[in-house]
């Protein structure tokens, strides 16, 4: 493709064939960064952007004759492909079916199957006399909430056309806090899975540190816990973030507790591998230490899993036990995209070497099957755990915002990925030439002619045995910030997506699954956002250290909106220690995120103005004592006392400050290579939290929440 007619300094709005070309794909024309500054869209950056989307603009001409091939093809479809309406909007509106100009005056007749969801199929024909460019049929019947199919036969001058509509009726809004709490507020401890030790560990979190944590919350009055993502990564290498798995509808298997899987009493073969020294000698190491040694673990794990996964076929293959029954109902429920998963993900595995005699491919999937029913067994046991010790929301899981290119749910749903851009951030104060993640993008009008199957399947895998749910960059709902392949960040542009039908399944699972949802809607965040989350009832992300006043002081804890999460960090920002100590700053120098040592003396000059503030807010607050300097643990203890006398309706108090843990879990971009990101492990095993002074002084302000 020749970009030769469109240099980098060259906006797109100057050649009016690009520009409405922009407007069809969803291209915006410009953005406002955090500075308050208009970027506008360059032109090289917009004829790569929609030569990724499959559009030619190669020049003038070339996207003169897109535009016009896109408007043809609008006006030739009799039905649009999908039609999200909330159940109010619904039950007063009709089918819209698009006929040519040249219809007018004419008759079409057409007849109307409604397929619900239910299982029912209504019927309805009718007549209309065309006098416009748009016919509005009834439907048969008003449907419930949930996800429907339209299928209709038109007829018009002889010809009949046919076409189908995904028709998804959606709730006015998520479920509220309200809702699940009453008039009350809550609080709820955050962690990282991975690194919250538990006595028995096989040198990472897993389903029963996350039933113990659920626990020990719950019996001290929170009513939640949250954790960072689930999904599936390769567990090797730098394959290791949550936030950039292999697949984003399956769980990875590393979490599963080896010891509580319901086959070990009876698998020899695990009990024996289990007592080789080679592996006690292992599973020492791994237990002792500081970091998650994922490949160590997952090398650990696998081999006692497949013995433990032969014994499950040989006790309840084809027996009809209800072990069997669970497993199967499992599959049925997940369907293809479960194949599709194992399928990929036996692929990776040196499976071969480690077949048995008369084992086959076909194993090699079903294992994979059998290690994400287990996985969501495991953490419905710790759900359940959680309700039992009070907690009213139970578990809150997050949703990253994309999966990794090579992955999963790349390779199982090939034609709404886009390859050629990558999903990231424009530049902000945080990082001043912007951030690439390396995430392949979701076709926006792909997505939608699929009627929005994979954000649906999403949903539901993640909001399973959840209360709450984190949407990651919940702004990427609204629009998504995408770079050409090989341009740098800051050569990005944003790609509006259909904020609508997408917030409007969101609501349609929560209600679904009873679960309040939370977008992180943290950055560069357009001024239309937060009237529509609070239109649809999810609630924003409040972070101490962006609530400031114009001054640059802290805002009072009243001033806090109740439609909100309030916490005093994130993983991508340092603990409440590395903020009142400040080696967070040292480590960004090192890890030259700083540029030099004159940028690192004025960083740690505004820490230290930033800590008086923080003090200063604390002591208007009455939750200092004035004049005096608090050590770390009264530190902790004020904020989070601060932070449960906002009015927000969720506090969460993360485990890390809760401990007392300086070092970061993440780093945000750096390679891990330079940082090794995601495997840091918490010092306190979950059995000592009832014991450590440090956790009680943190958690004496929280129960008032309650």
């Amino acid at each position: 493709m020749s970009t030769a007619s469109a240099p980098r300094d060259v906006p797109a709005l100057a050649s009016p064939a690009l520009r409405a070309l922009c407007d069809r794909a969803g291209i915006l024309p410009s953005y406002m960064d955090t500075e308050g500054r208009t970027r506008e869209l360059c032109a090289s950056s917009a004829v790569a952007l929609l030569a990724v989307l499959g559009l030619d603009a190669s020049d003038e001409d070339a996207a003169a004759r897109t535009v016009a091939a896109l408007d043809a093809a609008a006006a030739a479809r009799l039905l649009e492909p999908v039609r999200v309406a909330t159940a109010a909007v619904h039950a007063r509106s009709r089918l819209e079916l698009r006929v040519p100009p040249e219809a007018v005056g004419s008759d079409v007749t057409w007849s109307l199957a409604l397929h619900t969801e239910q299982g029912d199929v209504l019927h309805r024909e009718g007549r209309a006399r065309v006098d416009g460019s748009v016919v509005r049929a009834p439907l048969p019947a008003v449907p419930p909430l949930g996800y429907h199919r339209l299928e209709i036969v038109a007829r018009l001058d002889g010809a009949e056309q046919r076409a189908e509509q995904a028709l998804i009726v959606v709730p006015e809004r998520c479920v509220s806090p309200a809702e699940v709490l009453g008039a009350r507020t809550a609080f709820g401890v955050t962690a990282s899975l991975f690194s919250v030790r538990r006595e028995r560990d096989w040198g990472v979190g897993d389903c029963t540190t996350l039933g113990a944590l659920a626990a020990w919350t719950g019996a001290r009055g929170g009513d939640f816990v949250g954790v960072n993502p689930l999904h599936a990564t390769r567990n090797s290498g730098m394959d290791i973030s949550p936030y950039s798995p292999v697949s984003r509808l399956y769980r990875n298997p590393i979490y599963i507790d080896v010891e509580a899987v319901p086959e070990m009493p009876a698998c020899d073969e695990a009990r024996a591998l289990l007592a080789t020294a080679h592996v006690q000698e292992t599973l020492h190491r791994a237990r002792a230490s500081d970091a998650v040694l994922y490949d160590l673990v997952f090398a650990l794990k696998m081999p006692v899993l497949r013995a433990l996964h032969r014994t499950f076929r040989a006790l309840h293959h084809q027996r009809d036990s209800e072990r069997e029954r669970a497993y199967l109902a499992y599959c049925r429920a997940q369907g293809a995209p479960l194949d599709e998963f194992a399928r990929f993900m036996a692929t990776l595995d040196p499976a071969p070497s480690e077949r048995r005699a008369g084992e086959d491919a076909r194993d090699d999937e079903d294992f994979h099957r059998w290690l994400q029913f287990e996985l969501d067994r495991q953490l419905a046991v710790a759900a359940a755990r959680g309700r039992d010790a009070g907690l009213a929301i139970g578990i809150y899981q997050d949703l990253a915002i994309g999966s990794a290119p090579g992955g999963s749910d790349v390779a199982s749903f090939p034609d709404i990925f886009v390859r050629g851009a990558t999903l990231g951030a424009p530049p902000d104060a945080y990082a001043a030439e912007g951030q690439n993640w390396g995430l392949p993008p979701l076709h926006p009008a792909r997505l939608r002619e699929s009627g929005y199957r994979y954000w649906r399947l999403l949903l539901r895998a993640t909001l399973a045995h959840s209360g709450a749910l984190r949407v990651d960059h919940i702004l990427g709902l609204f629009r998504q910030f995408w770079i050409p392949d090989g341009a740098p960040a800051r050569e990005g542009a944003y790609i509006r997506f259909p904020t609508e039908d997408l917030l409007g399944i969101l609501a349609l699972e929560s209600v679904r699954h009873g679960a309040i949802i939370v977008g992180e809607d943290l950055g560069t965040v357009p001024p239309e956002v937060h009237g529509t989350l609070a239109r649809w009832q999810i609630l924003s992300s409040r972070v101490l250290p962006f609530e400031r006043t114009e001054d640059g002081g802290y805002r009072d804890a009243a001033s806090y909106e109740p439609r909100a999460l309030a916490s005093a960090t994130t993983h991508d920002h340092p603990t409440l220690r590395a903020f009142w100590r400040g080696t967070d700053l040292p480590l960004r120098r090192a890890l030259e995120l700083i540029p030099d040592d004159d940028a690192l003396r004025r960083a740690e000059a505004e820490r230290a103005a930033d800590r008086k503030r923080l003090i200063e807010r604390l002591q208007t607050e009455g939750l200092l004592a004035p004049g005096v300097t608090p050590d770390e643990s009264e530190l902790c203890a004020a904020v989070h006392a601060f932070l449960c006398r906002t009015p927000s309706a969720l506090v969460a108090l993360s485990l890390d400050d809760l401990v007392g843990e300086e070092r970061p879990v993440n780093v945000p971009g750096v390679s891990a290579d330079r940082f090794p990101s995601w495997t840091r492990r918490l010092a306190v095993p979950v059995e000592a939290l009832s014991s450590d002074p440090h956790v009680a002084r943190a958690l004496r302000c929280a129960r008032g929440r309650r």
